[in-house]
């Protein structure tokens, strides 16, 4: 576990880290790590308070870092800091934070820039604000292309999918739909260059769903046999229902209820 790596140093969410003696660049680094945790942890065991938490440690980090001229890793803090905003819904702020932290990079081209840029996308999405994001998104596409990060990459067309997904439904835009099925493609290779099986399974199960509403049930369930298969590789069981929700979604569709029933159940009795 990540947790476990800090050792001594750090006892969990909502414990402050052992930072006496340390150099202000290493309490900086274990403030940060600490906090990026929190808010993580946090969120996936929804733990009370730890989002404030999380906040706190990383927010110290970010001064301490700008304190010493690494203005990179201050920006770094505050990427992860405007993530624990927008996980508390809290929107205003995490776009206060992001531009912040766009602005203290100058004309410097970073991951820490491109990390940014997804997190202002994804904060506008969040807040309904979807011509923005595209716009985000159409507009930082040459910077992720010129990228060698495998991972940044597919996260990047992974969420520019699934925003060109939710506008093609929703305003019957045969353009975006394309698009977004060229995306999830793109998502799909980068995420297998660096072996992110989990992200790449995420990205196929979103894809078959798309295929679904848009009456193409056999791509669909081509998309979800092979979700189905890198979520059982991992043995991810959350992943595995989650693929069946979809399949039973997609079932619906067809109008095979007793097949959805099944696929449905299956689902329901992983995340009782």
């Amino acid at each position: 576990m990540a947790r476990e790596a800090l050792g001594s140093l750090w006892q969990g969410v909502g414990e402050r880290p052992q930072t006496e003696g340390l150099a202000e660049e290493t309490k900086a680094e274990l403030l940060l790590r600490a906090g990026t945790l929190s808010g993580w942890i946090g969120s996936a065991r929804q733990i009370p308070g730890s989002q404030e938490a999380a906040k706190d440690l990383i927010s110290e980090s970010a001064t301490i870092f700008e304190t010493i001229g690494l203005e990179e890793k201050a920006t770094e803090a505050r990427v992860n800091l405007a993530t624990c905003y927008w996980r508390e819904g809290a929107f205003d702020e995490a776009r206060v934070t992001l531009r912040h932290a766009l602005k203290s990079l100058g004309d410097l081209q970073s991951e820490q820039r491109l990390r940014a840029l997804l997190g202002s996308a994804l904060v506008e999405r969040s807040a309904a604000r979807l011509k923005e994001a595209l716009r985000i998104h159409r507009e930082s596409e040459p910077l992720f292309d010129e990228s060698s990060n495998y991972a940044l990459k597919g996260k990047f067309h992974s969420e520019y999918a699934t925003l060109l997904k939710n506008l093609g439904l929703s305003e019957n835009r045969e353009d975006y739909i394309d698009q977004a099925l060229v995306e999830f493609t793109a998502a799909s290779f980068h995420y297998e260059q660096v072996g992110h099986k989990r992200f790449q399974a995420g990205v196929e199960n979103n894809e078959g769903f798309l295929f679904a509403n848009l009456g193409k049930f056999a791509e669909a369930h081509q998309h979800l046999d092979r979700a189905r298969t890198l979520y059982q590789s991992l043995k991810d069981q959350g992943g595995v229902a989650r693929v069946d929700e979809t399949r039973a979604q997609t079932l619906l569709l067809q109008s095979r209820d007793r097949e959805a029933e099944r696929f449905a159940k299956a689902a329901v009795q992983v995340f009782a």
